[in-house]
């Protein structure tokens, strides 16, 4: 009866030059004060800056929702990348693009800043990669339900 924990679906893996990954990371971040600024229209241009940042950086969005105060991603990316260093570029890029478009956002967030500065970032396995894309889906009904 011996299992065989190291099993991983082939289809899952990624190759690189000399290497073999399948690296995957729930991640979530707020907006400062946790306002609800990411709303009418504004969710969607975060979506839309997020994949062109993925394709820019080569990493792989696998599911995503913005929600007014916070978003919710699940990527995969290749070993090379620092989570820190990909979050750093994720909320600094959008925050400078979001207010291009929007200054407005500058004066309801008092500070001039978009994101709180933590984050929240936890692997993924290849067990628990639906569960978590099926929450992150999920965000915008369990939103409506609330109201």
């Amino acid at each position: 009866m011996e299992k065989d924990i190291f099993n991983i679906n082939k289809n899952q893996l990624s190759y690189g030059r000399g290497y073999v990954y399948s690296l995957q990371y729930h991640l979530v971040w707020c907006t400062k004060y946790r306002k609800k600024v990411l709303k009418d229209g504004i969710d969607l241009e975060c979506k839309k800056m997020l994949q062109d940042l993925a394709e820019e950086y080569r990493f792989q969005i696998l599911a995503m929702e913005v929600m007014p105060d916070h978003i919710h991603m699940l990527v995969d990316c290749r070993p090379q990348f620092y989570i820190s260093d990909m979050i750093k570029i994720m909320k600094g890029n959008l925050a400078r693009q979001m207010f291009l478009l929007h200054p407005e956002l500058k004066k309801e967030l008092w500070g001039g800043r978009l994101w709180n500065p933590s984050y929240c970032a936890v692997t993924v396995s290849d067990r628990s990669r639906e569960q978590v894309s099926a929450y992150i889906e999920g965000q915008k009904e369990k939103e409506k339900r609330k109201l």
